[in-house]
């Protein structure tokens, strides 16, 4: 028994190895004080973190990045609270396909989804670029806040909604006052979720941006094809530090969810 558990203990550290080794990798290069990525570095320098803001493409796409992400977050959850609503709350004709439908954006694959959306969405209808990127990030975070917020009304009990109708709230009143401050943890997790997820994304964007307008991902592939310095593996410590601290929020909104859930 004693070996078995051994094994298994030597096989989990390599395994966290293979998923964590190439982030340890970039995290240690990003310090490096040479003009090329190496590993081992020769030396300790805070330069390429300070490039990040002399290049001034990095800043305005990351500001772009948070606007299209918290636009279309807020377009996801005018359109995916009152789905998941619908989608949880009632039983009717056509509503696993419903469902299929609004969870299709995940199943896709990005480069597909990404092309039509560039055919239809921007050729086709002739949107600004800038309305295109906002639309395909709507579309991409619908699955997330649909599915987060649907988990959570699966645990409300709807018998609260029914008595407070009794007592004369209306309809409305009631999504508002009762079922929207009952799920708000998972509201909360959903948006993060979704933020993250828009703000990563690659597959869609490259499609949907043009000239003057893009995305910070899509700028750092853009950069790594001409410069080979640490600045990209600077940036991606930035972004794993954020990755980091908006997953430990979202863990402990959907623990204090769990908790409450059971009480």
């Amino acid at each position: 028994m004693k070996e078995r558990h051994y094994g298994l203990a030597a096989f989990s550290l390599l395994v966290f190895i293979f998923l964590l080794g190439p982030l340890v990798i970039i995290s240690i290069t990003s310090f490096g004080p040479g003009t090329v990525l190496k590993f081992p570095p020769d030396g300790f320098s805070l330069r390429w973190y300070q490039n990040i803001w002399d290049v001034s493409m990095f800043p305005r796409t990351f500001v772009t990045s948070i606007i299209i992400s918290l636009l279309g977050n807020l377009l996801a959850l005018v359109l995916g609270i009152p789905a998941a609503y619908a989608l949880s709350r009632y039983r009717f004709r056509g509503r696993e396909l419903l469902n299929a439908i609004f969870l299709s954006p995940v199943l896709i694959p990005g480069i597909v989804l990404g092309f039509t959306m560039l055919k239809y969405v921007l050729v086709m209808y002739h949107l600004p670029i800038y309305t295109g990127l906002l639309v395909g990030h709507t579309v991409i975070m619908m699955p997330f806040i649909i599915r987060v917020i649907g988990s959570s009304l699966s645990s409300f009990d709807f018998s609260i909604e029914e008595a407070a109708v009794s007592l004369g709230a209306g309809r409305i009143e009631t999504f508002f006052k009762v079922v929207l401050p009952n799920i708000r943890s998972g509201i909360m997790a959903a948006v993060l979720i979704a933020f993250l997820e828009s703000f990563n994304n690659v597959d869609i964007s490259v499609f949907m941006t043009g000239p003057g307008i893009s995305t910070l991902p899509i700028q750092m592939l853009t950069y790594v094809q001409n410069y080979f310095d640490p600045t990209i593996a600077a940036i991606s410590v930035v972004l794993m530090f954020l990755t980091v601290l908006l997953m430990f929020v979202i863990e402990r909104l959907m623990g204090g969810l769990s908790y409450f859930t059971k009480r």
